[in-house]
């Protein structure tokens, strides 16, 4: 009896033991360098609104933010990675919608479950760019849509990947329309614009960042922003959908930060704060509307409905496009 007594004393320093380090590691955080994996390549437009954001958390934190970029399978690849990482708070992911939602849904494995990962916020929104390269020969929605009825699939469409956020806005584009067009997945987002601006991919469906390029090179024309304002910053003569006369076809995206499962409850709530401290920042509101983007933050809470309801979204445009699970 005296032997389990003390079996189970032991039990409790152990645990309180923990508890303790855990909670001092937790007030002491972060007291080295922190690493983002963003799953796209340097300079698409999770990269761009990232660096943004990160750099001003840097501040707030007090300690280095490194962005490490790993892409490769639309954004699945550099998941699964942080996703796996040691749950100290050291190693954090750049969420895009893409593989947290139509990722989880279309691969029978893409090497991660969603109960491995926690939403600390969403941060930036952006507003799909219905994008056409100037080699296509199409100045607006109407015309693409004509042109589209007339040569069934015979058009394509660029994205970072297949299940992303971009390849479903073009599957949504086609739905709406009631055209059809071929999909075009890239392993590196950054060989899209070339592409684009050369006619060897004619359209686009994305967010400004990866779009600049060739639109400010007229290699690319915008045709129109799929949300209810205009991009008066950046694309002030470009028409929303509804004015380009395709009013139900509204598009967004949106990126965040995330973080291993297992990362504790206190690290969460010190990098939700610092987040949503940094989009209070005037001059990373700036810094976002330059680049067409919108703020988004969320408390923890909030955060987990949001990638709920985001779910649901998705799954309801995967299954109208009739798009196949990936083995």
């Amino acid at each position: 009896m005296l032997l389990n007594k003390r079996v189970v004393l032991a039990g409790l320093l152990a645990a309180a033991s923990l508890a303790a380090a855990s909670n001092v590691h937790a007030q002491n955080y972060p007291s080295r360098p922190i690493t983002v994996i963003v799953p796209y390549a340097g300079g698409s437009a999770s990269d761009v609104v990232s660096r943004v954001l990160f750099e001003k958390m840097s501040s707030i934190l007090g300690q280095t933010i490194v962005v490490e970029n790993k892409p490769g399978a639309g954004g699945n690849v550099g998941t699964a990675q942080a996703a796996k990482a040691t749950p100290d708070g050291y190693t954090l992911l750049g969420v895009a919608a893409g593989p947290v939602t139509t990722g989880l849904m279309l691969y029978k494995d893409i090497g991660f479950e969603a109960k491995d990962l926690v939403l600390i916020s969403p941060f930036a929104s952006f507003t799909v760019v219905i994008t056409a390269s100037n080699k296509l020969g199409v100045n607006s929605v109407k015309e693409l849509i004509e042109r589209a009825k007339k040569e069934p699939g015979a058009l394509n469409y660029g994205s970072v990947g297949i299940g992303s956020s971009q390849h479903l806005a073009g599957e949504y584009f086609a739905q709406v329309t009631g055209t059809k067009l071929t999909h075009v997945p890239y392993r590196n987002i950054a060989q899209f614009g070339p592409d684009l601006m050369e006619g060897r991919v004619q359209l686009g469906f994305s967010w400004y960042p990866n779009v600049a390029g060739p639109i400010s090179a007229k290699g690319a024309t915008a045709l129109a922003v799929a949300g209810d304002k205009r991009l008066s910053a950046v694309l002030p003569e470009t028409p929303t959908t509804a004015e380009a006369g395709l009013p139900e076809y509204k598009v967004d995206g949106w990126f965040g930060l995330g973080a291993p499962s297992g990362v504790s409850k206190e690290i969460q709530q010190k990098l939700n704060a610092a987040l949503l401290e940094a989009l209070k920042d005037p001059k990373l509101l700036a810094s976002f509307e330059k680049i067409g983007a919108v703020p988004i933050g969320r408390d923890l809470d909030q955060s987990k409905k949001f990638w709920d309801d985001e779910m649901v979204k998705y799954r309801g445009i995967v299954t109208n496009a009739g798009i196949k699970r990936i083995d």
